[in-house]
C-alpha cells in the first residue's frame, strides 16, 4: 500500500515509519524540517518536505494515497511561544488537513486524537484534540477515519527530573492513590499499525493504553529506579502549578490550559469515556520505561 505519514521522525512515526517499510508498503513522511529528508530517505521511506498548515502541498503529497496517517504536532517549544495560540493553530493544522484530503480524494484516514478529545470541557489543553476531531467528522460520509485516543505518553514523565532534582519530589497540582492510565510511544504505533491493517469501515475510536497507575505509585516505582526509593508525589495547589509554568516561561494561555488539565485527572473527570471504553492494556509497563527514566535521569547534572 501507498501509506503517508505525518509526524517526521517522531516518538511513533519513526518506529511505525520502519515497520511499515520492513513489511514493504511504499511509506511517505512528511516533515517541516529539510534536514530530515536523508534519515527519512535512509529508513527506506520517501521524504516530503513541506508544512502541516500548507494544504495545497498536503494534497499533492496525499495523491494516490492508500492511507494517511495525520497527527497535529506542536513542537515543545511551541507552549513557551508567546505569540502562538494552541488551539489557533491546531484548528488550522486541521482545516489544512480537511481540505487535503477532500482534494487528493484519499478514502482511508489514521488520525491521531487523545484521550480528552470527547468533550470540550473540563479537559484543559486537551480540548484541541476536539477541535481537531470535530473539523475531521466534517469530512464526507466516503472518507472513513480511525481516531486513536492514547491517554497520557510516558515519556510527559520526564518533565518530573527537575522538581525531582530541585525539591528532591515529584510536585503536580493533582496525585494521590487513584489509578490513572499511561501509555508507550512504542505501543502506540504497534496499534496504529494494527488499524492500518484492519478493514477502514466509517468513523471509529480506540482508546490507547499501556498500564494504570497511580501517582504514588509513580514516585515509588520512578523512586526505586533512580535510587531514591522515599520519593514522594507532592500536591500543590492550581494556582502554585499555573505560576510555576508561567515563570518557567510558558506562554499563560497555555499554561493555563496545562494546569487545567491536571486539574481534570483529579477524581478521574478526564478518564470518564475511557473507563466506558477501556481498552485492553498494550505490553510496556511503567516498570518497563523506568529504566529509561533513570537513564535519563542519570545524565542530568
Amino acid at each position: 500500500m501507498k501509506i503517508i505519514l505525518t509526524g517526521s521522525l517522531g516518538h511513533i512515526s519513526k518506529p511505525l515509519t520502519e515497520e511499515l517499510v520492513r513489511k514493504g508498503h511504499s511509506v511517505t513522511v512528511v516533515s517541516s524540517k529539510p534536514e530530515r529528508a536523508k534519515e527519512i530517505e535512509t529508513i527506506g521511506a520517501i521524504s516530503a518536505i513541506g508544512k502541516m498548515e500548507d494544504s495545497e502541498f498536503l494534497s499533492q503529497t496525499f495523491q494516490g494515497a492508500d492511507i494517511v496517517y495525520a497527527m497535529e504536532a506542536i513542537g515543545y517549544e511551541g507552549f513557551f511561544d508567546h505569540k502562538l495560540d494552541v488551539m489557533e493553530a491546531v484548528s488550522r493544522i486541521a482545516n489544512s488537513y480537511k481540505e487535503a484530503i477532500e482534494g487528493s480524494g484519499v478514502k482511508q484516514v489514521i488520525h491521531l486524537s487523545s484521550i480528552g478529545a470527547h468533550t470540550d470541557s473540563e479537559s484543559g489543553i486537551l480540548a484541541f484534540h476536539h477541535k481537531a476531531e470535530n473539523i475531521l467528522t466534517k469530512l464526507p460520509d466516503d472518507v472513513s477515519i480511525k481516531f486513536m485516543r492514547p491517554v497520557g505518553f510516558y515519556y510527559n514523565m520526564f518533565a518530573f527530573m527537575q522538581t525531582i532534582k530541585s525539591k528532591g519530589a515529584i510536585v503536580s497540582n493533582y496525585g494521590g492513590d487513584e489509578r490513572e492510565p499511561w501509555v508507550s510511544t512504542t505501543d502506540i504505533a504497534k496499534v496504529i499499525l494494527e488499524e492500518i491493517e484492519k478493514p477502514f469501515v466509517g468513523r471509529s475510536i480506540r482508546y490507547i493504553a499501556s498500564d494504570e497507575v497511580s501517582p504514588n505509585e509513580i514516585a515509588k516505582i520512578l523512586g526505586e529506579a533512580i535510587g531514591k526509593p522515599d520519593l514522594k508525589w507532592l500536591v500543590i495547589s492550581d494556582e502554585e502549578s499555573l505560576n510555576g509554568m508561567i515563570s518557567a516561561g510558558m506562554n499563560p494561555k497555555t499554561a493555563k490550559g496545562f494546569m487545567e488539565m491536571n486539574a481534570s485527572r483529579r477524581g478521574g473527570v478526564l478518564y470518564k469515556d475511557y473507563f466506558r471504553n477501556r481498552p485492553v492494556l498494550e505490553k510496556t509497563k511503567v516498570k518497563d520505561f523506568a529504566k529509561d527514566f533513570a537513564a535519563a535521569y542519570a545524565q542530568i547534572k
